[in-house]
């Protein structure tokens, strides 16, 4: 089939691109000449130059495709309508495409967050489908606007996945966790063992194209995440041990200092006109004990399963920024 992936030149979008093209599909993308392209070199790919700002400019990506998968999105920015326009606007943009130039579009699979959900309760009490929206950043807001625009576009079938923190090769955003730990240190934030959900992105990436296809999953959200429920410290002592670290130097950072820093280093990025890659709503989603999401729904209906262990995942994703010295 014809797919169109967004966001195909970053992290997360580049895996679907392989994953639909050890399918066998035919794969097209969105970018502009000027895009970084180095995830996509030498595959089998068509780029159409567009921008999901500009509906008109995305005829000839939608044009002819019997699947999109909508990837693309803000993960850092400067206020919350930066995040409106990457998120939300740049989705219902996408949707008007689809009205205007493909109105028989087979599926749209909107890739979304765990954080339209907010955090859990507690370890026993996973967030699940049918968990109200409670979402605690502008990031989770406006990924909760995106989620409505394609509920609300009933013309078109949809499916809605929501993953974790998701790591594996190619990342940079949780490359700072790796490259703490490769110098014998692990941070952990409060005096409390935090749980989380984690997804490998090659798993993410699999189940994604597994509901793009699945019949079962038209009009459907999915969590897409690991099956189990990891603690920092354990991550941290996974890692050290892959790393050949025989012992690692812990530092805990209470609540208290992790608000402020993040406060002093999100007005700081204000000032430089850059988007913080740590702001006070940032600390506040650090500072959550449970980021935990059940698979249940996607293991029944779909027949997802987390396939790539936590020892494996890192092992790999070490091995990858190892190779390319990134640490």
């Amino acid at each position: 089939m014809n797919v169109l992936v967004t966001g195909a030149t970053g992290f997360v979008g580049s895996h679907v691109v392989d994953a639909l093209l050890e399918k066998g599909h035919t794969v097209r993308y969105i970018a502009r000449s000027t895009s970084n392209l180095r995830w996509l070199e030498g595959k089998d790919v068509t780029r159409v130059d567009g921008s999901l700002f500009d509906v008109a400019s995305l005829r000839h990506a939608v044009d002819g495709v019997d699947i999109i998968i909508h990837v693309a999105g803000l993960t850092a920015a400067r206020n919350e309508e930066e995040f409106r326009r990457g998120n939300f606007e740049a989705t219902r943009n996408l949707l008007d495409a689809v009205r205007s130039y493909n109105p028989g579009l087979g599926r749209f699979v909107h890739v979304s967050s765990l954080a339209v959900v907010g955090p859990s309760a507690s370890v026993q009490q996973p967030v699940t489908e049918t968990s109200p929206l409670r979402p605690i950043t502008a990031y989770g807001r406006t990924k909760k606007l995106a989620e409505d625009a394609v509920r609300e576009a009933a013309d078109i079938p949809s499916t809605i996945i929501r993953p974790p923190a998701v790591y594996g090769p190619r990342d940079e955003a949780i490359l700072t966790f790796f490259q703490t730990v490769n110098r014998g240190l692990a941070t952990y934030i409060g005096f409390g063992d935090k749980s989380v959900s984690l997804v490998h992105v090659r798993d993410l990436a699999r189940g994604i194209v597994m509901a793009a296809f699945h019949e079962n999953a038209v009009g459907q959200t999915y969590f897409i995440s690991s099956d189990e429920f990891y603690t920092w410290p354990q991550i941290a002592t996974l890692t050290g041990a892959v790393m050949g670290k025989r012992r690692l130097l812990s530092l805990r950072l209470p609540h208290a200092a992790v608000l402020g820093i993040a406060g002093v280093v999100g007005s700081l990025g204000k000032i430089m006109g850059k988007p913080p890659v740590l702001d006070f709503e940032k600390g506040r989603d650090l500072i959550q004990p449970y980021w935990i999401c059940s698979t249940q729904k996607a293991r029944e209906e779909i027949g997802y399963r987390q396939e790539i262990s936590l020892h494996e995942g890192i092992s790999e994703t070490v091995e990858w920024y190892r190779t390319r010295r990134w640490l």
